[in-house]
């Protein structure tokens, strides 16, 4: 368990790299361990932890997120705006209470689409994404016009759709036609689009902005419903069927709008949600990571810490392409702060390519899966101990 870092916490003494004993500053910035822990819940545990094995460091707890499930809690918390609750249904159409914040200084409304719309609020295989759709965000959007935000911010991470945003634009007024000019009302009906409706009102915020996490486009081998399909329940031939309907609702779109939304970095994240914000309500894609940090004041947070442990429930390739985990590690790079990254488990082609972390650590060093998705907070405690006595 051992390992050396340099820098800060390392002075020469009698020819020697010794540890310095000096209390540490330690920021502590995790993202969720999806399923299992919250951001803020991975933040305590490894607080916890840390202050078993080094109790006089300095502690700065700080949940992340990029934009998926706990978007709406961490960014919340960070602008200090209130919870409130709109009706709604989820993306099956089931009746749902939805929870959004609202800033009234600011006027600002943030909407995270995973507790509206995400693959967690459902029955596991109980529905297929031709059954699902995004409707019900809409209505979590009007209800914040309603109360008078003028700028919208929506982290649209961990959804169960694959619809390219059509249900939304449903529920703002956009009517979809086939050449008879009868309405669709299901987006796997879209290969009979033939026009689009505009609703009396196209523009809701003076600023609405759409946090990905991701920055695929819409179509093509990178696309939505390629990369992102199988995740929510397609199999391969249903992904050329979904793929057909995307590529045709783009294609119309393109025609009547006059721009080709499809191809914008961020149109494929949350099955096409991106895409669907951007052709439909007038948004612009921004990296989620980029939001939190601006708002948690991350280079001033930065500059302060000595030791910066990041966590996720899975440290893998796809940490080191955007994600929040992999951003921060960038960061502490860039800064010369030594940064360990933890999880549930670590792929060990991540850990060998990585570069990024001055050392990675999983749950599963521990114990098995079950049991650290059986008691991740007990056991993310317990390596988090050890790691600090180790140093």
């Amino acid at each position: 368990m051992g390992c050396r870092l340099p820098g800060r916490l390392w002075t020469l003494d009698f020819g020697l790299w010794t540890l310095t004993s000096r209390p540490l500053n330690v920021l502590i910035i995790p993202d969720k361990f999806k399923g299992t822990l919250t951001a803020s819940a991975a933040a305590q545990a490894i607080g916890q932890g840390w202050r078993k094995g080094r109790p006089d460091d300095e502690l700065d707890l700080l949940p992340m997120s990029d934009g998926g499930d706990g978007f709406g809690e961490v960014i919340g918390q960070l602008l200090k705006a209130r919870e409130e609750k709109v009706a709604t249904v989820d993306s099956a159409h089931r009746s749902c209470k939805a929870k959004w914040w609202w800033g009234p200084r600011d006027r600002i409304a943030l909407i995270e689409s995973a507790g509206i719309i995400g693959l967690a609020m459902l029955p596991s295989k109980k529905f297929h994404p031709f059954e699902l759709d995004t409707f019900g965000l809409g209505r979590v959007l009007t209800g914040a016009i309603e109360k008078g935000a003028k700028r919208c911010i929506i982290g649209i991470g961990g959804s169960a759709t694959n619809d390219g945003g059509f249900g939304l634009a449903r529920a703002l007024g956009w009517r979809f036609l086939d050449r008879t000019g009868n309405a669709i009302e299901r987006w796997t009906e879209l290969e009979r689009l033939s026009s689009i409706q505009k609703p009396s009102q196209r523009r809701w915020f003076r600023e609405l902005v759409v946090a990905v996490d991701v920055q695929n486009r819409l179509l093509g081998k990178r696309g939505a419903s390629s990369v992102y399909g199988p995740q929510k329940g397609l199999l391969v031939d249903e992904i050329v069927f979904a793929e057909s309907r995307l590529r045709r609702l783009a294609r119309v779109v393109e025609s009547e709008v006059g721009k080709d939304f499809s191809v914008v970095a961020g149109a494929g994240a949350a099955g096409g949600l991106g895409f669907g914000l951007l052709a439909f309500a007038g948004a612009r894609a921004v990296p989620g990571f980029e939001i939190f940090a601006e708002y948690a004041e991350l280079e001033r947070r930065l500059a302060w810490a000595d030791l910066v442990l990041t966590a996720e429930g899975a440290i893998d390739d796809s940490t080191m392409m955007g994600k929040g985990v992999g951003q921060v590690a960038h960061k502490c790079r860039e800064l010369g702060i030594d940064c360990i990254g933890l999880a549930g488990s670590v792929n060990l082609r991540a850990r060998a390519k990585g570069g990024l972390f001055r050392r990675t650590c999983g749950l599963t060093e521990l114990v098995s899966v079950s049991l650290a998705r059986a008691q991740p907070a007990f056991w993310l405690e317990k390596l988090v101990a050890r790691v600090a006595q180790s140093l």
